[in-house]
């Protein structure tokens, strides 16, 4: 008895990847860690629940959603843009990180990680709130509100919510054309 494949192409993190034979209905976490040895995404829960797995998938309108990698299969992305945590920071041509992206500092300088195995999902999601926030800016008064929901299905297990939302408060409110003044 042999496991049915499917060819799989798509591009992860700025880099076309494929066509790869995949195995039918192997989910997207799988993929990443087995076939192209990006582990930063975490098997958290495997039912979807706790966001630790999230990866970033990019829409040909420039709007980006959080993918849950743990419970949606890789096949899911053929030909689609996603990226991974590992694709935010600048590296060199050796591959080597230069700069980290602004969401990646602030959580550094907020320390907001203790174990950090959820911090890849508060990340990505992060990520995706300030990239929605450069086309659609929240007014002053609405950015604890925008945070909150926009962070609001991630878990953290070792309670370190305070620091993640300070870390991205920081990233929006000093980040100039994410916030606009209240009316």
């Amino acid at each position: 008895m042999s496991i049915a494949t499917q060819p799989l192409s798509l591009n992860i993190n700025g880099k076309d990847v494929g066509p790869i034979d995949v195995p039918e209905g192997l989910m997207m976490i799988d993929f990443l860690h087995e076939y192209l040895e990006l582990t930063g995404s975490r098997l958290g829960c495997g039912q979807g629940i706790c966001h630790a797995c999230v990866v970033i998938l990019d829409k040909a309108d420039g709007s980006s959603e959080e993918v849950r990698a743990c419970i949606t299969g890789a096949h899911y992305f053929q030909g689609k843009k996603v990226r991974t945590v590992e694709g935010h920071a600048r590296r060199n041509d050796k591959g080597e990180v230069v700069e980290l992206s602004p969401v990646q500092q602030k959580f550094l300088e907020h320390f907001s990680f203790q174990c950090g195995y959820c911090t890849p999902g508060f990340v990505n999601g992060a990520t995706i709130l300030v990239e929605r926030l450069k086309r659609q800016p929240v007014a002053r008064g609405k950015v604890d509100e925008t945070i909150t929901a926009a962070l609001n299905d991630h878990i953290c297990r070792c309670t370190g919510y305070v620091r993640y939302f300070e870390a991205v408060k920081d990233v929006v409110v000093n980040t100039p054309g994410l916030v606009k003044e209240d009316k």
